[in-house]
């Protein structure tokens, strides 16, 4: 009975979701007629004069710069400036509204209809010897901030508390912990510290604990994990569920988030980036972009050959797409066995604007994904960024994917995995609303 009335209303909300959406084409096209396109018509030109200001901004320095950032705030305010002046704004406000119900409404229909539970966790008995690593710098200090040391030792585990003077090889120290008889190895810190561990763990096939300490924190959000409070991490040494999860693999070196190579890759390999990042980027972005000193890269994803690429990211599991309204930039699994490929080709204010415009079907962007994928450009060496480090690595680079490699203990409360909205795919809610589930 439960289950057919759940049915029921996911239905009913789909159909709302249906229903609201074409309200929101007919009041465009009929009710409002050439208002209507005013409002469509002004909003994708202000979209595509602000990513030519955003252009600007980026790959020019001096007038050209200053210009560039004048333009990307003028046009938006342009906008709003002419919503105004036509008595607009009013309606463009509501059909906002009506066009937020819609995607909320096709969310809640789709998560009560196939509930999103993207890993399948099996019960896991608390370990005996924990092995915590933990770095006290990283997130600015959240370590002591939310005194990790004391709380983890006071459930049994033994910290290795780095220290910030002398860099240590965590991966040797994670070795050295399961030869001393560890069954479990955890690290808080950031995301090029936990693959490092990560690796050690799934060689030994142990389970693997995030401590969501580190600055953003990817990792632990695709895992649902708290990132505001990383104490609730310390949870599963008590309460815990384990997954079984991919591990994507770079020339040999495991990766849990990304392998950024090109543009970005180039950007973190200057020291200064880590005392300035914002500085850093802006003062070389003009060079990599159409300075000429950036190098184009050419990739094989599986057949597809891409080529003369400004930049190429390699996830471990695909990112959500950017034309689906429910990803907000998130893994929805981390056991999926293929690697997410996104290509980047913008050499002009003109492809700046059609990629802001027709996102992934713009020709600037390729989204896909793959078993293997490999790196070449014309050099012997390229600069790769992997999980946020920086690495120097010799062409060709080969990613490829360790599927089901990692065993890693969570708590069994996870706020993140509730927040974590289904996909938004069109063709479903209008399945659902007629009935085909």
């Amino acid at each position: 009975m439960a289950g057919s009335r759940s049915s029921a209303v996911a239905r009913l909300l789909a159909w709302l979701a249906v229903l609201a959406a074409i309200g929101v084409v007919v009041v465009l096209v009929l009710a409002l007629r050439a208002a209507g396109l005013v409002i469509i018509g002004a909003g994708l030109a202000g979209l595509c004069v602000c990513a030519v200001g955003v252009w600007w901004f980026l790959a020019y320095r001096g007038v050209v710069r200053l210009l560039g950032a004048l333009v990307a705030i003028a046009a938006p305010v342009a906008v709003l400036v002419l919503f105004a002046f036509d008595g607009l704004w009013l309606m463009a406000l509501i059909l906002g509204v009506f066009w937020s119900a819609t995607v909320a409404c096709a969310q809640a229909a789709l998560r009560m209809a196939h509930p999103h539970r993207p890993h399948r966790p099996v019960p896991a008995s608390p370990p005996e010897r924990p092995v915590l690593i933990m770095n006290p710098k990283s997130g600015g200090g959240k370590v002591g901030r939310f005194g990790l040391v004391e709380r983890a030792e006071a459930l049994g585990a033994r910290v290795i508390l780095l220290d910030p003077a002398a860099p240590a090889d965590v991966a040797e120290l994670a070795r050295e912990a399961v030869a001393q008889g560890a069954d479990l190895l955890g690290v808080a810190g950031g995301d090029g510290t936990q693959a490092l561990v990560a690796a050690v763990a799934a060689e030994h096939d142990l389970p693997f604990l995030v401590i969501s300490a580190g600055t953003r924190n990817h990792f632990a959000m695709d895992l649902g994990l708290d990132r505001d409070d990383p104490v609730r991490c310390l949870d599963a040494l008590t309460d815990g569920e384990e997954l079984r999860i991919d591990l994507g693999d770079v020339a040999g070196r495991a990766f849990v988030n990304t392998v950024s190579f090109g543009v970005y890759a180039d950007v973190v390999q200057r020291p200064e980036y880590r005392e300035d990042k914002a500085g850093t980027m802006l003062s070389l972005m003009p060079d990599l972009l159409v300075g000429g000193h950036g190098l184009r890269l050419d990739a094989r994803a599986d057949g597809t050959a891409l080529t003369c690429q400004q930049a190429l990211l390699v996830s471990n599991n695909p990112y959500a797409s950017p034309d689906d309204l429910g990803g907000a930039g998130r893994r929805p699994r981390l056991d999926g066995g293929e690697l997410g490929v996104l290509a980047i080709r913008v050499e002009s204010a003109a492809q700046a604007a059609d990629l802001a415009v027709r996102g992934s079907q713009s020709a600037g962007l390729t989204v896909m994904t793959a078993r293997e994928v490999e790196v070449t450009a014309a050099a012997d060496e390229i600069s790769v960024a992997v999980d946020g480090e920086a690495l120097r690595m010799p062409t060709p680079v080969v990613c490829t994917m360790r599927p089901g490699a990692l065993r890693v203990l969570v708590p069994r409360d996870r706020p993140g995995v509730a927040a974590l909205a289904p996909p938004v795919r069109w063709q479903r809610v209008i399945g659902l609303a007629l009935g085909r589930a």
